[in-house]
């Protein structure tokens, strides 16, 4: 019997009907087209869904069952990473399961195993260097720097061993000046002679640490380097000690007063240079570093002269020139690692030079430059020129030898109570010269703070600009209180612009350093 339902569609039926035997109910009958299922799927099968009331099928159920079962397993013992990650300072670590237990598993690479050998060799001795360079990381560097530590670093590395070098030949050669290892020597008189350089050296470390003890704060780069010059000069003249044997102790004194003025240099600069480094507050740890770092560094100078000197034992000759031929390629080294380490240290602090280059680039520019950019412009220099060019800004206290008398005293008898700084005009040539040179002076009233100090420096620096506008020295003193009455009014207007700006860049306006003759203060007699 053919069905007129599906004229095109070949049919099957499975039921077959007996009314000898008891009625069951009528299965539901799925017809399924064949040809259409051979289109979709290439291997057709024929399923034939008889559900009847009340029973179930078990042969499904159970292969059901037993594919669910089997992909569980399969996806639980696949593993997966957690979203939580771990790092310390030398390590990062991704924690993951793999369907029994919770692991903690390296992410960078920086873990070594033994069972790391029956991978790859290759792969092995990468990630084995990749360990020993971030272990040396670790040991020799901060975590938390700034990003110019690097480079600074690098060239203390060239100064420190240079220095080494140079301090291993000077004092051989002073050894050999006093005679030690000859038969003639008196020990005695050596001995004496040693003690009586130290003991004058420290003693002249000691006064020159108390009447320069300002100028570490406000010119510390040039100080620094300026002692730096000292000792790589003191280093030469102990050298000549085994030329002048007579004047050893003379030769000696100077060479050792040189050499603690510049160790007092250093120890007293070394915390203002890691503070700069320590972003983090991590002052502490820096220093620690920074000590690694010499030790290792010197060494390093020691073994680098002592194997000179081994290469030179046997030929006298060559031993005794050796100091003076290595000298100026270590001295040069030294100076020039230095000179290019303290331009990689970027200042925070407020000094009078800082805050007249903050200032200038503000009102020329529009913005305020950042430590890095004031660090270039600030320079590193033996001949201190700053505040000598013509119209230049000064703090200090009103010299009447120096100042224009009449604008002098009609500026004091203007003053007020509420005003904590004041303008003068002043000369910075001698009256017998024929073109005059002036500049601003600025002084500063007693309990005056440091917003009142950028804000003086401010104001004059406005003077200043309307000055230059001005020409000639005669037409300044002219028109020299219009001058100072528009850079109040300018000052009042973006003083807090200008202060606000500068805490954004980092710049640490809560104190601004001042050498011995900036800190002079005025007061009022009724005060």
């Amino acid at each position: 019997m053919q069905s007129n339902l599906y004229p095109s569609t070949r049919t099957r039926s499975c039921f077959s009907w007996n009314p000898d035997k008891p009625q069951i109910p009528t299965p539901k009958i799925v017809i399924h087209n064949f040809e259409e299922q051979r289109l979709n799927n290439r291997t057709p099968k024929l399923k034939t869904s008889i559900n009847y009331p009340g029973v179930s099928n078990s042969l499904k159920t159970s292969l059901n069952f037993g594919e669910e079962k089997l992909n569980k397993q399969e996806e639980t013992t696949v593993p997966f990473y957690l979203p939580v990650s771990v790092r310390s300072s030398d390590s990062h670590f991704r924690y993951i399961w793999d369907g029994e237990e919770l692991k903690l598993v390296s992410v960078d690479g920086n873990v070594f195993s033994l069972s790391d050998f029956n991978c790859n060799l290759e792969d092995t001795v990468q990630k084995f260097v990749r360990i020993c360079i971030s272990a040396l990381r670790n040991f020799f560097l901060p975590r938390e720097v700034s990003p110019n530590y690097l480079e600074y670093v690098k060239w203390k590395f060239v100064h420190r061993v240079s220095s080494s070098a140079l301090q291993v030949l000077a004092t051989q050669a002073m050894l050999r000046a006093i005679g030690i290892g000859n038969s003639r020597s008196l020990p005695l008189a050596a001995a004496l002679n040693w003690v009586l350089k130290d003991g004058l050296g420290r003693l002249c470390r000691c006064i020159y640490t108390a009447s320069l003890a300002s100028s570490f704060d406000t010119n510390l780069k040039r100080v620094r380097f300026c002692t730096s010059v000292l000792f790589s000069l003191s280093i030469g003249v102990e050298l000549l000690t085994p030329v002048f044997p007579q004047y050893f102790l003379m030769l000696a004194s100077i060479a050792n007063i040189a050499k603690q003025i510049s160790l007092a240099c250093y120890l007293a600069t070394s915390t203002a240079v890691h503070r700069s480094f320590a972003i983090a507050d991590n002052l502490g740890e820096v220093s620690a570093k920074g000590q690694i770092q010499t030790v290792c560094f010197d060494n390093l100078g020691l073994t680098l002269a002592a194997t000179l000197n081994i290469l030179s034992a046997n030929n006298p000759r060559l031993q005794a020139g050796l100091p003076f031929v290595m000298y100026p390629i270590f001295s040069v080294l030294d100076l020039f690692g230095i000179y290019q380490g303290l331009k990689h240290v970027h200042l925070q602090t407020l000094t009078k030079d800082r805050l007249d280059i903050i200032i200038s680039t503000w009102i020329q520019k529009g913005f305020v430059p950042s430590p890095e950019e004031v660090s270039k412009q600030e320079g590193i220099s033996i001949f201190w020129s700053r505040g000598r060019e013509p119209w230049s800004i000064r703090i200090g206290y009103l010299n009447p030898r120096r100042c224009t008398a009449k604008l002098s005293v009609m500026t004091m008898q203007s003053l007020n109570s509420e005003d904590f700084y004041f303008l003068s005009l002043e000369s910075l040539t001698s009256e017998l010269k024929r073109n005059q040179e002036y500049g601003v002076l600025l002084s500063l009233r007693e309990g005056a703070g440091t917003i009142d100090v950028i804000g003086g420096i401010l104001h004059a620096s406005y003077v200043r600009k309307g000055i230059e506008a001005c020409g000639s020295c005669s037409a300044v003193i002219k028109q020299w209180f219009n001058l100072v009455e528009d850079g109040r009014r300018l000052t009042e207007q973006n003083l807090s612009l200008l202060y606000e700006q500068m805490l954004c860049l980092g710049w640490g306006c809560k104190n601004i350093l001042l050498s011995t003759q900036e800190q002079a203060r005025y007061s009022f007699v009724a005060d």
